[in-house]
């Protein structure tokens, strides 16, 4: 039998982010999660959130990971996770009322970035929200020594990956018909960006 994965992150700030995507998130909708990883989010959050219907969804090599995970769920707001490589274009989703995506941005390439934004505002709903989890630049410049750490050791992993700045962010949400509705700070030098599509 396979050992499901586990990520402590997720422990860890799973209750902060909750916290904060209740509030957001408060009407009943389907929402699609990018880069679910162990799906660990998927089966804590909707617990929490009964009116909303889950989309995990991830490269194909987590796929088994987040099914894992599932087997404990109670419930039928889960989707079964899809693949989804956000830069082929190939969205297997429309109409989503919600996106959800943490630790996400900061590993995958600029370019990753820019096909993932393009994605959502395809397929987020008029209205709908995207929140986004993780740590982020303002002006360029690093809101802590350790996010500075965290970004050389991304670097020296992976040289397209990186911690992105606020404002190239908001260009490329406005490109694709969206806006900020609230930045928030998190515990750990982290924020959640929620975007609205108009």
């Amino acid at each position: 039998m396979s050992q499901r994965p586990y990520a402590e992150s997720c422990d860890e700030n799973k209750q902060v982010i909750f916290d904060v995507i209740k509030n957001i998130f408060s009407e009943p909708g389907r929402l699609l999660e990018i880069g679910s990883g162990t799906g660990q989010h998927a089966v804590y959050f909707t617990r929490q959130l009964p009116h909303i219907i889950w989309q995990p969804s991830d490269i194909e090599d987590q796929i088994v990971g987040i099914k894992l995970w599932m087997e404990e769920v109670d419930h039928n707001r889960i989707q079964p996770p899809v693949v989804l490589d956000v830069s082929n274009g190939l969205w297997p989703f429309e109409n989503m009322d919600y996106v959800f995506t943490a630790n996400t941005t900061h590993i995958i390439s600029w370019l990753h970035v820019v096909a993932m934004f393009k994605g959502i505002g395809k397929v987020l709903k008029s209205g709908g929200m995207f929140a986004q989890y993780g740590p982020f630049n303002y002006n360029g410049e690093f809101s802590s020594e350790s996010n500075a750490r965290f970004d050389q050791w991304l670097k020296g992993r992976d040289a397209e990956s990186g911690i992105r700045n606020f404002q190239d962010l908001e260009k490329l949400a406005a490109v694709n018909g969206m806006k900020l509705f609230k930045d928030y700070e998190m515990p750990a030098n982290n924020r959640i960006l929620v975007w609205q599509k108009g």
